[in-house]
């Protein structure tokens, strides 16, 4: 496996993570930093269960703290985390805590993980 072979169905999901972002009211041309399938740092572990290799990518801030991941398992299947750590810009009862995408080949559904927010 190599990461290279799912660079289409990864900048997709990509894609898809930032549409979320914007779905939810966050001006992304003002968003810190958005998901960039080429700038994640790739590893190939195997599941110790059944030994099938994934493809996993890191996205990681200035810093080098890790703020998202995308694995593309054996069987076609994928999931991605971004995280995004900033107040819902619409609904202040919320905290938005991060964009999750999962899926099987061009099957892609997401949604965003959110907190109540500290009053």
């Amino acid at each position: 496996m190599n990461p290279n072979d799912y660079k289409t169905l990864g900048e997709e999901i990509c894609g898809r993570l930032a549409a979320e972002i914007g779905k939810l009211g966050f001006a992304l041309e003002n968003f810190p930093k958005l998901p960039v399938y080429d700038q994640a740092g790739f590893t190939t572990p195997k599941d110790p269960y059944s030994g099938v290799e994934s493809i996993c990518g890191v996205w990681r801030n200035a810093q080098g703290y890790r703020v998202g991941e995308i694995t593309f398992h054996g069987d076609g299947s994928f999931y991605a985390e971004y995280d995004v750590g900033m107040p819902h810009p619409t609904n202040h009862r919320f905290f938005v805590e991060s964009i999750t995408a999962w899926g099987r080949e061009n099957v892609i559904k997401a949604e965003a993980k959110l907190l109540p927010a500290l009053s």
